[in-house]
C-alpha cells in the first residue's frame, strides 16, 4: 500500500472511529491489552532480532536499554492500556454551552484531532501507548517508528490490528510504515491532504527535520536537557538523591537530567556527596572550572557544547554558579524547556524559581523523572510537548482533541 493510499484508508477510518462510543473504544483497548499478554512470547522473539541488529550496530546500551523489551516491560504495557480504557473519555462530553438573546443554543463540545501521523525512535512502547491514546480520543494514527525497532513494531502494530478486527473497527485505525527510509518519513510529513497533526518524538535532529521539512502541523515533542539546581538552602542529602535519581534512574530517556547546578556556597560540601552516588553507576561527569578545583583532576573540563547537549547516556555536565539568578539564566539560555528542578528549603527562592523558568513542568524538591503521561494521572502520553501552543508537557487524551461548536436554532437567520 502506497502511503497515499493509507492517508485515504486512515482518513475514511477516522470518519468511522470519531463516531464509536466510549463503550466501543475501552472494549477495543480491552482486547488489545489482552492479545498483546497473549503474544509475549511472539514480541519478544521479534524484539530480540532488534536488540541483535542493534549491538551488531554499535549502539549504546543506554539506548539499547529503550529499545529492549521483557516480559515485565510488556505487561506493563498491556496494564498501561487498560489504565487509558479507564480514564474519562474527553469527546463524551460538552464543555460548556449558553443560549443566545437570539433563541441560538451554542455548545462548545470536544472532538478527535483525526488523523495524527507519530514519527519516533527505538522505543517499542511508544507504539502501543501511541496507539491507545489514539483510539480512546477517537483519532486513527499512522506510525513511523525508527529502523532500530522496527520487528517490534510491526509485531505490536500486527496484533493491534488484528484486536480492532475482531471487535468490528476498521483495521486501519492503527497503521504502520513498514518503510523507515528518510525518503518516506518526509513523504509523510507532506501527507497534508490527510493528516491533521504531525507529532515527532526523538532527539533533536529528528525534531528538527520534522519542524522544518513539514508541511503538515507540527506538535514539538521529546528533547530533554534538564536541569537541577542545588540551592544555597537546600538539603544537601535530598539533593545528591534527587540528582543521583534525575541522571541515573534510566538515563536515556527525555526527562532525566542533563545539566547540575549548585551554588557557590555550598559546592564544597554537596559537589564530593553527590560525586560518591553517582559514582555507584559510573556516570561520567564534566565541570566547569570550580568544579573541577572542588573534585580533582579525574573530572573533565566541560566545554560550552556539554551544557546544550542532551547526553541520553552515564554523563553530567555541572556548573558552580553564584546565585539562583544565575541558575535561572543558564537554564533559559541552554535548556530546552522540557523539565527543570530546584532543591532548596526557601520558600522564596522556590516561588521565583517555579515562575521565572521558561519550561513545560518546574519542580521544587522532587526529581524531573516524573515527567511523564502515568505519572501525572493520564496513563500514557503521545509525548512531552516543549512548545506553548494547544498542548505543553505530557499530553494526555484531552491534548488530543479540538473544538468543536454545536449550534442548535428554529429558524433563525441573520
Amino acid at each position: 500500500m502506497t502511503l497515499e493510499e493509507m492517508g485515504k484508508s486512515a482518513r475514511n477510518a477516522s470518519f468511522i472511529l470519531s463516531s464509536a462510543g466510549t463503550g466501543l473504544k475501552n472494549a477495543t483497548l480491552e482486547r488489545i491489552s489482552c492479545d498483546i499478554i497473549k503474544n509475549s512470547d511472539y514480541i519478544l522473539a521479534q524484539n530480540q532480532k532488534d536488540i541483535t541488529v542493534a549491538r551488531q550496530a554499535g549502539i549504546t546500551e543506554a539506548l539499547i536499554d529503550r529499545l529492549m523489551l521483557t516480559k515485565a516491560r510488556i505487561d506493563g504495557m498491556a496494564e498501561g492500556i487498560l489504565k487509558v480504557a479507564a480514564l474519562e473519555d474527553p469527546t463524551a462530553k460538552v464543555d460548556s454551552g449558553w443560549v443566545r438573546p437570539n433563541g441560538l443554543r451554542i455548545f462548545k463540545a470536544r472532538v478527535p484531532l483525526g488523523v495524527i501521523g507519530i514519527i519516533y525512535e527505538a522505543r517499542p512502547n511508544v507504539t502501543v501507548d501511541a496507539a491507545a491514546l489514539c483510539l480512546k480520543s477517537g483519532n486513527v494514527c499512522i506510525l513511523r517508528g525508527g529502523k532500530e525497532a522496527i520487528n517490534s513494531n510491526l509485531a505490536l502494530v500486527s496484533i493491534m490490528r488484528s484486536s480492532l478486527q475482531s471487535i468490528g473497527l476498521p483495521q486501519d485505525c492503527v497503521q504502520i510504515l513498514e518503510d523507515t527510509s528518510r525518503e518516506t518519513a518526509r513523504e509523510l510529513m507532506r501527507l497534508n491532504k490527510y493528516l491533521d497533526v504531525l507529532i515527532p518524538r526523538g532527539g533533536v535532529s529528528l525534531i528538527r527535520s520534522v519542524v522544518e521539512n513539514s508541511t503538515v502541523p507540527v506538535i514539538e515533542t521529546g528533547i530533554g536537557n534538564c536541569h537541577v539546581y542545588i540551592d544555597k538552602a537546600a538539603d544537601l542529602e535530598m539533593g545528591a538523591n534527587i540528582i543521583f535519581n534525575a541522571k541515573t534512574s534510566r538515563p536515556s530517556v527525555c526527562n532525566a537530567a542533563e545539566t547540575l547546578l549548585v551554588h557557590e556556597a555550598i559546592a564544597a560540601e554537596f559537589l564530593p556527596r553527590a560525586k560518591k552516588l553517582l559514582d555507584t553507576k559510573n556516570v561520567e561527569l564534566r565541570g566547569c572550572a570550580k568544579t573541577c578545583a572542588i573534585l580533582g583532576e579525574n573530572i573533565k573540563l566541560a566545554t560550552q557544547e556539554d551544557w546544550v547537549t542532551e547526553y541520553n547516556d552515564y554523563i553530567l555536565a555541572i556548573k558552580v554558579v553564584e546565585n539562583i539568578d544565575e541558575a535561572i539564566k543558564h537554564i533559559n539560555t541552554f535548556g530546552s524547556r522540557h523539565s527543570e528542578a530546584i532543591v532548596t528549603e526557601s520558600y522564596t527562592n522556590s516561588e521565583k524559581f517555579l515562575q521565572q523558568i521558561d519550561a513545560a513542568a518546574v519542580y521544587v524538591n522532587a526529581s524531573t523523572r516524573f515527567t511523564d503521561g502515568e505519572e501525572f494521572g493520564f496513563g500514557a502520553e503521545i509525548g512531552i510537548s516543549t512548545q506553548k501552543l494547544h498542548a505543553r508537557g505530557p499530553m494526555g487524551l484531552a491534548e488530543l482533541t479540538t473544538i468543536k461548536y454545536l449550534v442548535y436554532g428554529s429558524g433563525q437567520t441573520r
